[in-house]
């Protein structure tokens, strides 16, 4: 593909919107349904994120959904950047992350797009997202709280990314910013001394 038809406006048109829908594929309810654990949007938190298929007890399911949240943000990344350009990628990881987080196939109520933004960190760039998720885990045993943790790693991928992939740092830091958006009542809770554990139900 010729560096005209790669940059062309039509072509990052195609992407984001494929990239969009792609997103918006709630792996956390489709695995909630084909475990029968009801409707994810009706337990614990409400979200349809991995955190939450975990509060059903169901450690595969909550594993799956982590893995198509991760990888579909992935996907999108590596799919647009093999078939259209490096540019494409970043806004297909973009676009992907506002997928989840405004899914077209729930009514634009989705995720909080923790899993979605660290699969397409991986796809970027491995050694970035593997700064990123090491980041996560150590905040996560550290604390047990899920949102502190993504919180935490949000603000460390622009500042692996000035080190790693400079060229990524704008992309982290518009992510990282729609991140803390997504966790507003989880900060809240967080200052309240409120919010719920990993593990607990």
């Amino acid at each position: 593909m010729t560096p005209e038809i790669a940059s062309a406006p039509l072509s990052l048109l195609v992407v984001a919107v494929l990239a969009y829908l792609l997103g918006s594929v709630p792996f956390g309810i489709v695995m909630a349904r084909l475990f029968g654990l009801g409707d994810l949007r009706k337990i614990g938190s409400g979200n349809i994120g991995a955190t939450n298929v975990l509060r059903t007890g169901n450690k595969p399911a909550a594993l799956l959904t982590l893995l198509g949240d991760a990888g579909k943000g992935g996907a999108a990344v590596l799919l647009a950047r093999a078939l259209v350009g490096e540019d494409a990628a970043q806004l297909a990881g973009v676009m992907a992350f506002l997928g989840h987080c405004f899914p077209v196939f729930l009514r634009f109520r989705g995720g909080k797009g923790v899993a979605t933004f660290l699969g397409t960190l991986l796809a970027l760039s491995w050694p970035l997202g593997v700064a990123v998720c090491l980041t996560w885990l150590a905040a996560a045993a550290a604390f047990r709280m899920s949102s502190l943790a993504a919180l935490i790693a949000a603000v460390s991928a622009p500042v692996f990314a000035l080190w790693l992939v400079p060229q990524a740092v704008v992309f982290c830091i518009a992510l990282a910013t729609l991140i803390f958006y997504r966790h507003g009542a989880n900060i809240r809770r967080i200052l309240n001394g409120e919010e719920p554990r990993i593990g607990l139900k």
